[in-house]
């Protein structure tokens, strides 16, 4: 059974490569570790990397998570078609962010005396038992809950769990599919809607006999033995009354279109009832003549920083004076932010041979996230202050049709969780996609106050925003604007960053090397 993937929204490539095609015959499916990749929908080509589909907010204007994701349950015995039906439904919902994911990351890792059992088929791996539902219902409810997850890779062939283990995040919708999905009453609670796959008992085991032998090389007999020894009685006593229990029972599997069309009809309407709307202009003025928040540090305004504020927002300045001038001002910039880190005395001895009480840094690691295309252009100056930082990147565009931001991409360094973190924007003038951002960095548990949002430009309405959402996030910018016009620019503003800075008037093609895989 394919174990955890994520799914991006109306690509057949993908679905071709993450969910192999299983037919209502006797087609074999091979039974793999968890593979997800923690990246939104996207088409490759030989260049290029197209985003194509994005994650509208999925938290209210106070930064808290207000909608849950929809979480699907199949429940079905082996080899019934639980994964086809998943397909399935994935391939007509055509929405982006959706997860699958299956009870066979769960299994509970064995003793060297239930090894002994498994490797003569004598371990029962279809009772209650073999899985692990304590972990299965803690990450399941951190998934439902929008927060970053890691999903446990089960080796086969040693019964245990790998050492590196899987980060899923941002669900829209969670398929989640097993033959003990209905078991567990704490797990019940978690699925929003439960479906049962029912399949001719002659069906499933001649499907079975033929994963088994052509996949694991295991003879008529062994197969027939285990069947009838753990499968059938399993199923009988375990998972079959479970039925009862089910919203929707789907005979004939995957081939029942009927049926999945009226999964997937109720669930786009569950997702339309649960679409946040966000009201830009009432979020500024809701924060109108109120006074800077305390969390906000500006640069002083001295005749240096006045004076490269003069260059780089005058409309005539060439391309290579502008970035010349901003790099200087981010270079002071992330030296301020590095003054709020938290340090301690750290006494050294001068080569005089004398006492020096100083200070270091008093954290765990610094990391930068830079919030692309823009955000990008400040890792340099980070780089060259912060020896050896990791970097991280977020890519956040703003919807033409809704005028919401969306999270099309992320790529953040592993074990975040302990960091202080530098936020990199050039601008915020709503303050929308720096909300969208942080909001990203709280799902994988990093801590409000660990984390500082920098930005050589911002309105006031983008620093309202934000510290009105995280209260505990320091703030630090050169100058801060009054005003944003209609169209949400900053007044009297710096005009478009990134185009300014890369001398584009669209963003450019991200290549391959630019945006590679996730690493967690």
């Amino acid at each position: 059974v394919q174990s955890v993937h994520c799914h991006s929204g109306g690509i057949e490539g993908s679905l071709d490569r993450l969910l192999p095609s299983v037919s209502l015959g006797l087609s074999p499916r091979k039974r793999t570790t968890s593979q997800c990749k923690s990246e939104p929908p996207l088409l490759r080509t030989s260049k290029r990397t197209i985003y194509t589909a994005g994650r509208p907010p999925w938290y209210n204007e106070h930064g808290a998570q207000s909608k849950e994701a929809f979480v699907i349950g199949l429940c079905g015995g082996s080899a019934s078609g639980k994964t086809t039906v998943a397909r399935k439904i994935i391939e007509a919902l055509d929405v982006p962010w959706v997860v699958l994911l299956s009870m066979d990351s769960f299994y509970k890792v064995l003793s060297p005396e239930e090894q002994l059992l498994a490797a003569r088929n004598d371990y029962n791996f279809d009772h209650p038992d073999a899985f692990d539902f304590d972990l299965l219902t803690h990450t399941l409810r951190k998934l439902k809950q929008g927060k970053s997850v890691k999903i446990p890779v089960y080796d086969f062939t040693t019964h245990g769990r790998q050492k590196e283990w899987k980060t899923v995040y941002g669900a829209s919708v969670i398929i989640f599919e097993g033959i003990m999905s209905f078991a567990d009453k704490a797990l019940l609670q978690l699925l929003d809607m439960k479906i049962f796959v029912e399949t001719d008992s002659d069906i499933r085991l001649v499907r079975r006999l033929r994963r088994d032998i052509t996949e694991r090389g295991r003879d008529i007999e062994g197969v027939i033995k285990q069947y009838n020894k753990f499968v059938k009685p399993a199923f009988e006593q375990y998972i079959e009354p479970t039925m009862r229990l089910a919203d929707l029972v789907v005979p004939r599997g995957g081939g029942n279109m009927v049926a999945i069309d009226l999964i997937v009809q109720h669930v786009h309407s569950q997702l339309e009832e649960r679409k946040l709307r966000w009201d830009m202009a009432a979020l500024a003025s809701a924060h109108q003549a109120q006074p800077l928040p305390q969390t906000l540090s500006v640069l002083e305004s001295t005749p240096q920083v006045r004076g490269m504020h003069t260059i780089i927002r005058n409309k005539e300045t060439s391309r290579d004076e502008f970035i010349f001038y901003s790099k200087r001002l981010m270079r002071l910039l992330i030296e301020r932010a590095l003054s709020f880190l938290p340090s301690q005395v750290h006494i050294v001895q001068t080569p005089q041979g004398e006492d020096y009480e100083g200070r270091s840094f008093h954290g765990k690691r610094i990391t930068g996230v830079s919030i692309l295309r823009a955000g990008e252009t400040m890792e340099p100056a980070l780089r060259a202050v912060c020896k050896d930082v990791r970097i991280g990147k977020i890519l956040i565009q703003t919807n033409q049709d809704t005028g919401e931001p969306e999270l099309h991409y992320l790529r953040l360094p592993k074990d975040i969780s302990e960091d202080h973190v530098i936020l990199m924007d050039c601008t915020v003038s709503t303050g929308a996609a720096a909300m969208m951002a942080v909001r990203v960095l709280l799902d994988h548990d990093v801590q409000e106050e660990k984390i500082l949002l920098v930005s050589l430009l911002m309105a006031e309405m983008g620093v309202h925003s934000v510290a009105y959402a995280f209260p505990q996030v320091k703030i630090i910018t050169t100058a801060v604007d009054k005003k944003v016009n209609d169209v949400f620019h900053i007044i009297p503003g710096i005009g478009n960053f990134g185009d300014r800075y890369f001398g584009t008037d669209a963003p450019p093609d991200w290549s391959d090397e630019d945006l590679d895989e996730p690493s967690y």
